[in-house]
């Protein structure tokens, strides 16, 4: 096989490689996948800027989190308030995401006391019980349940 594919080179032909074809093709698809990206890209950073208000919360690529105050779109600059009275200066670039309003959450009233966390059935008699027996009364308990079930 190997004699026939040196003597085709050898002669001057070249033999048909599907290889070359796989490889073609799979660059193409490459190329292909890489500009689809970047258009996705530069669609989900346009969507981000058209929401782009003074008053909104926005996060940066670096992780600052804050509420836009003014934009400069000549100079590409935004105003970030990140705490009353701190403003911070930003490219527009880094603005990585808008932040949602938060919704209030349901309230959940959790009860002071222990009461509630307590089983209310047949084992709450004995849970009480044995909240009032003193120190000695607990080891002696404790002693008995060691020598295990009496016959």
């Amino acid at each position: 096989m190997t004699d026939y594919v040196l003597a085709q080179a050898a002669a001057g032909k070249a033999p048909f490689d599907p290889t070359m074809l796989i490889m073609l093709a799979a660059f193409g698809l490459l190329i292909f996948m890489m500009m689809r990206g970047r258009k996705k890209a530069a669609k989900a950073q346009e969507e981000i800027r058209s929401n782009l208000a003074p008053g909104a919360e926005v996060m940066t690529q670096f992780g600052l989190f804050g509420r836009i105050v003014s934009i400069n779109t000549e100079e590409n600059k935004i105003v970030l308030e990140v705490s009353p009275g701190s403003n911070v200066t930003v490219h527009s670039q880094t603005v990585a995401k808008v932040v949602p309003p938060e919704t209030a959450a349901p309230v959940v009233e959790v009860p002071n006391d222990i009461s509630s966390l307590t089983p209310a059935s047949a084992e709450s008699a004995e849970t009480t019980e044995l909240a009032n027996e003193t120190a000695e009364e607990t080891l002696r308990r404790l002693n008995n349940e060691d020598n295990g079930p009496k016959a």
